[in-house]
């Protein structure tokens, strides 16, 4: 027994603890090979629980190897494989800092190994078979210890076969040397098999199998052998406990290591240097920090291992700041530490996020003369990383003398991370002129970098790199590979990649679902989630944020009711990530109540959060609400983005809010965010829409860059304005600067086309937008040409048009053709549009409003009252005429004929004292507008008290006489006001803009913008 002890001495001086490796009679003190797998899979379970206890005839004595097996060390593969196949299952290690070809030195130490064995071997044919056999016992077993320590396998097995052939009885000694090489060399199998065969079952041989399959990562495994030992009777030692502990920590079971604890207590090994690091290290892995922290202060003695474990511990829970302290006690102890120390304390750097400590290791390390160690500096590389210094991050990279693989990728991932996508790349162009060869995780974070660039032929091109070397099977390569081709919108490429691999796991789907969200008319999205939830997996808030992006663009509010079910029954509803894009979803499919609920319920109301509902409610029609929201945003102490300010400019834009608009615009310039694109768009459409086209024109000049959207915006600002000849020349003028119009362009030239009745111009550019441009009209560009046919009374084409076309079946088209028959009083054309669209939107009031004036207008009141009683058969009700006007902040509102207002009584003098001023100028009240069989004396009363009239009125009565009147009306405004507003801006000598449904009207010196054409 004692002799047995010995062999193990040399192994079993340090136990694996944490990370540390040191040369001490060239032993590991801390293996830092990480655990491969929890459970072993079904090639490594056999043996263990049948095989091993069958009745088959051992290895032992089965085996009888010829003189052509003695040669194999002649022949030794230069990477021995394992009996068992681990190279096959998924948790092998496949990274190339674990296998690697052997180097010249490996290789002249085997053959001075063979050589060894051959020398012996013929030292021994040549003496008498009577000689002591314990010297060739003991030099068996040194050359197994060997093969153990340096992992050859196949030589091993030789010398073993050497062993059989020999006919010799193998004393203690050599059976334990015997199950320790087969443990160590990674055939845990053959060393069971040995075990099983040996006359007396040791607790050292039990140790070395234990040792061999925890080393190989099969930490439940190293459990149920430990449990298995006692079965058998046999007393573990300090070594045992220590390597059952460390089983254990390599499958995270605290409660069995507790048991062992208990029985390290029992047979009084407790006070052992490596039982106790042991426990240190269990109890630091499975975050039980109290206990960790209580075994380590009531050891005797502490190594740098114990020391190390503790740290580690820390580090890996995330207190950083307590593993800092435990570090200057280390240091205050004179415990000598090393770059592993280092790096432990740079990752509890890391989880406290204190970025000065970090630094101040650094320093020790430089100090140490160890900063341009690999392992150290790629620490320092994540450090610097992870604390947002990218610059310094390739400086410490920079420092390291010869970089590895790992080096590298984490230098490339931190790029990536830290948004440097384009400086990713680089370095990878520098990776593959060097000597190093990229791995899996070098592709994933350039793949991910490929999908931020928003460069689909590159990262097509890493494609083909990574099917090069290999890696195109790798789960997390080809998990960004489909998430840079979702998102790239490159779905079928994506499904490609996904339907190629092996194996998926929850980030495969999430990656396919990615980028479903931009499909507008597709329920790719959709379909992938059931099939997900039909493979059993379960979703998490990152699969529930995609889909609800998908049902955001379908605007499918079904689907995405039961999504919100289901995130209810899966508990993940308080998740204000999963609430914000359930906020988004609700908003984008305009159920503005149902936004407002999971909004409330949001209990962390990020910047984020108030942005979706700020937006939602300005792209809904709630722009009054949005602007509150955006005030109650401000009382919280949240800061607006430029995201936050354009969605609320949008909803200034919608109620010309201009007051609020030109706060938002000088809360952007005190922020710096005046030169955003966004931004700077929303203010030129503010500007435009609340009737400032000349403040718009000054924000759009000053533009640094102008896209598509800003260009678009001046350009139907000009339409809309009336001034027509503006938009065309802004449309010219950026076709100079070389940006390509889209159809929203094109409804802007259109437009100005037909309010300035350009009939040639408009079919030239009509004819441009497909033919030159390369565009597809759409019913909105059809509708503009046939408005400006029709405009200009050229029914006769505009029928053609429309037959030509195809274009019956849209209601748009007939609408636009009502309105120019309205215009020109077609009643018999225009009787034919209204049936059509009867037909097809018979709820729509306005059409039957403007079919019944077309018979007003021509005495038909048979036909008036017929339209009227259809109307109101289809429970159809005119939409009341309505005028605003801001003034001092505050929104008033008028409608026709309104007595509500606090000042109407004042509004109606203002107005009776304008009347007889119009009077004396030579108006004359168009009362055949009037589309009433009431007296004249009542039409002229009707006319004097239209929504717009009393707005103005009640401007002129509280507003100083320097400042633009501006009011916005619901609809259409009529011949007798648009004259009468060109009188008053003459009487009064103030400039009145009115927007109407259609465009805005700049009156002033008794003159209209749009010149009488609208």
């Amino acid at each position: 027994m004692a002799a047995s002890n010995d062999f193990v001495s040399v192994d079993m001086e340090k136990v694996y603890l944490g990370g540390e490796v040191r040369s001490s009679s060239n032993v590991m003190e801390c293996d830092i090979i990480a655990p491969r797998m929890r459970s072993p899979p079904p090639s490594f379970r056999f043996p263990f629980s049948t095989k091993f206890h069958t009745n088959a005839k051992p290895l032992l004595f089965s085996t009888r190897l010829n003189s052509s097996a003695c040669a194999a060390l002649h022949v030794a593969e230069l990477n021995p494989t394992s009996d068992s196949d681990f190279s096959n299952t998924q948790n092998s290690h496949s990274d190339d800092r674990f296998w690697r070809e052997p180097g010249k030195s490996t290789i002249l130490y085997r053959h001075s190994l063979v050589l060894s064995v051959e020398k012996f071997e013929n030292k021994v044919k040549g003496r008498p078979l009577n000689l002591d056999s314990k010297e060739r016992l003991k030099r068996y077993s040194g050359l197994l210890r060997t093969c153990a320590s340096t992992g050859f396998l196949n030589e091993g097995r030789a010398i073993h076969g050497q062993v059989i052939k020999s006919g010799m009885n193998p004393d203690c000694h050599l059976w334990v040397s015997l199950v320790n090489a087969y443990a160590k060399c990674g055939s845990p199998m053959y060393a069971r098999r040995v075990l099983d065969e040996m006359p007396e079952q040791d607790v050292v041989a039990w140790t070395a199998l234990i040792q061999g399959v925890v080393g190989e990562g099969y930490g439940r495994e190293g459990v149920h052998l430990f449990c298995e030992m006692k079965k058998e009777g046999v007393r573990p030692n300090e070594f045992t406990l220590a390597t059952g502990l460390k089983a254990c920590a390599v499958c995270m079971d605290v409660n069995f290591g507790k048991q062992v604890h208990a029985e390290a207590l029992k047979i009084g090994y407790f006070l052992d240097l490596f039982v106790g690091s042991a426990l240190v290290d269990l109890y630091a892995k499975c975050g039980e920090m109290e206990l960790a922290n209580s075994v380590f202060f009531c050891m005797p003695k502490q190594s740098d291992v114990s020391w190390n474990a503790l740290l580690n511990g820390y580090a890996q829970v995330g207190f950083g700041k307590e593993a800092l302290k435990l570090f200057c006690r280390m240091r205050e102890s004179e415990m000598k530490f090393s770059k592993f120390t280092l790096s432990t304390i740079l990752k509890g750097c890391v989880a406290s996020g204190n970025l000065r400590e970090g630094q101040a290791v650094h320093s020790v390390a430089i100090k140490m003369g160890c900063e341009l160690d690999e392992f150290l500096g790629c620490s320092l590389v994540d450090m610097y990383s992870k604390c947002g210094l990218a610059y310094d991050a390739l400086k410490a990279f920079q420092q390291i003398k010869d970089p590895d693989v790992v080096a590298w990728s984490a230098m490339i991932t931190c790029m990536d991370q830290q948004g440097h996508s384009q400086e990713a790349a680089e370095l990878f162009w520098l990776m593959r002129h060097s000597v190093v060869q990229p791995n899996q995780f070098s592709f994933a974070s350039l793949v991910s970098a490929a999908t931020d660039l928003e460069y689909l032929q590159y990262g097509e091109s890493l494609h083909a790199c990574i099917c090069k070397y290999g890696f195109e099977t790798e789960m997390s390569v080809s998990n960004a590979l489909i998430t840079m081709y979702m998102k790239n919108g490159c779905p079928q490429s994506g499904a490609l990649v996904f339907e190629a691999m092996t194996d998926h796991d929850l980030v495969s789907w999430n990656a396919l679902l990615s980028g479903c969200h931009g499909f507008e008319s597709s329920d790719l999205g959709q379909r992938i989630f059931y099939q997900m939830l039909e493979k059993g997996f379960m979703p998490n808030i990152y699969t529930y944020i995609s889909v609800l992006r998908s049902c955001s663009s379908l605007s499918d509010i079904g689907f995405g009711r039961q999504v919100h079910a289901l995130i209810i029954k899966a508990s993940l509803d308080g998740n204000d990530f999963v609430g914000t894009t359930l906020v988004d979803m609700y908003a984008k499919s305009k159920c503005l109540e149902d936004a407002d609920v999971v909004f409330n319920r949001l209990i962390n109301r990020d910047l984020f959060a108030w942005t979706v509902i700020i937006t939602g409610d300005a792209q809904n029609d709630r722009a009054e609400k949005a602007i509150k929201c955006f005030s109650l945003m401000q009382q919280e102490g949240v800061k607006p983005n430029e995201f936050t300010i354009s969605g609320c400019l949008g909803g200034c834009s919608h109620i010309a809010a201009l007051e609020t608009g030109q706060q938002l615009h000088s809360m952007a310039i005190k922020a710096g965010q005046f030169g955003d694109v966004f931004v700077s768009s929303a203010l030129v459409d503010m500007y435009a829409k609340c009737g400032c086209l000349e403040d718009a024109e000054a924000v759009f000049e000053v533009l640094v860059l102008r896209d598509v959207v800003a260009w678009n915006t001046m350009i139907c600002g000009y339409s809309h304005h009336g001034r027509g000849q503006k938009a065309l020349e802004t449309f010219w003028k950026m076709l100079d600067k070389g940006s390509m119009p889209d159809a929203i362009t094109f409804l802007g030239v259109l437009s100005a086309c037909s309010h300035m009745g350009l009939v040639e111009e408009g079919k030239k550019q009509f004819d441009s937008l497909s033919k030159v441009f390369g565009l597809t009209p759409t019913v909105e560009h059809y509708a503009c040409m046939i408005d400006i046919l029709g405009r200009a009374g050229k029914f006769d084409e505009v029928e053609d048009f429309i037959e030509e076309m195809k274009l019956t079946p849209h209601a748009l088209i007939w609408e636009t053709v009502l309105g120019a028959c309205k215009i020109h009083g077609n009643m018999e054309f225009g009787e034919k549009a209204a049936e059509k669209l009867f037909e097809l939107k018979p709820e729509i009031d306005s059409n039957y409003i403007l079919l019944s004036n077309i018979f007003a207008a021509k005495g038909r009141w048979d036909d008036v009252r017929r339209i009227r009683m259809l109307m109101s058969s289809q429970g159809v009700k005119k939409e009341p005429g309505c005028s605003w006007v801001e003034i001092h902040g505050q929104v008033h509102i008028f409608v026709s004929q309104d007595a509500s207002h606090p000042k109407i009584k004042d509004v109606y003098l203002k107005l009776e004292e304008l009347g007889q001023k119009l009077i004396a100028v030579g108006y004359v009240p168009k009362t055949e507008h009037v589309l009433h069989a009431v007296s004249e004396r009542e039409k002229k009363e009707h006319l004097n008290h239209h929504s717009e009239r009393l707005a103005v009125a009640f401007a002129l009565i509280s507003s100083n006489s320097v400042r633009t009147i501006r009011i916005f009306k619901n609809l259409r405004i009529c011949e007798d006001c648009h004259d009468v507003m060109k009188f008053i801006s003459e009487i009064t000598n103030r400039e009145i803009v009115i927007r109407d449904l259609n465009r805005f009207h700049h009156f002033k010196d008794g003159t209209c913008s749009c010149q009488d054409y609208w």
